[in-house]
């Protein structure tokens, strides 16, 4: 217990700051291949489709589990606040109180990374799809 309890906060901030430098360098490197990207070169819509989704799936997946870290962050902090009082045999409401909102802060970084995450993800499928509808309105003609 004193080794979750030593290091719970690097395990979760440190996993959720992998998948938040995932997310950014995902978004980034989409937005630029999206600036970059020849329409013309692609002869099949599901061609073009795979070429323009690669990677999303990564972002969206970020996006979704990141409260999920956060949260199971929060539950293992209120199980070492609630082991400590136990072991303790007293209870006083301003050590309860103060582990319960020191266990909360994984849920609100997990929630720090998911936000962003799932805006990049709305905002990149809107650019695949203005892209889609290019694509298919230069193939008509």
């Amino acid at each position: 217990m004193l080794f979750l309890k030593e290091n719970l906060d690097y395990m979760v901030f440190g996993v959720l700051g992998v998948m938040s430098f995932f997310v950014v360098w995902f978004a980034i490197e989409r937005l630029i291949y999206y600036r970059r990207v020849r329409l013309e070169s692609f002869t099949h819509p599901e061609e073009l489709t795979i070429a323009l989704t690669n990677r999303l799936t990564v972002i969206s997946s970020i996006g979704a589990n990141a409260p999920y870290v956060g949260l199971l962050g929060t539950v293992f902090g209120i199980l070492i606040t609630f082991y400590e009082i136990g072991q303790e045999g007293r209870i006083e409401p301003g050590t309860i109180m103060l582990g319960l909102a020191l266990a909360l802060k994984a849920t609100a970084a997990g929630l720090v990374v998911a936000i962003p995450a799932i805006l990049f993800y709305n905002g990149l499928l809107r650019k695949v799809d203005v892209l889609t509808a290019r694509w298919k309105q230069v193939n008509r003609a």
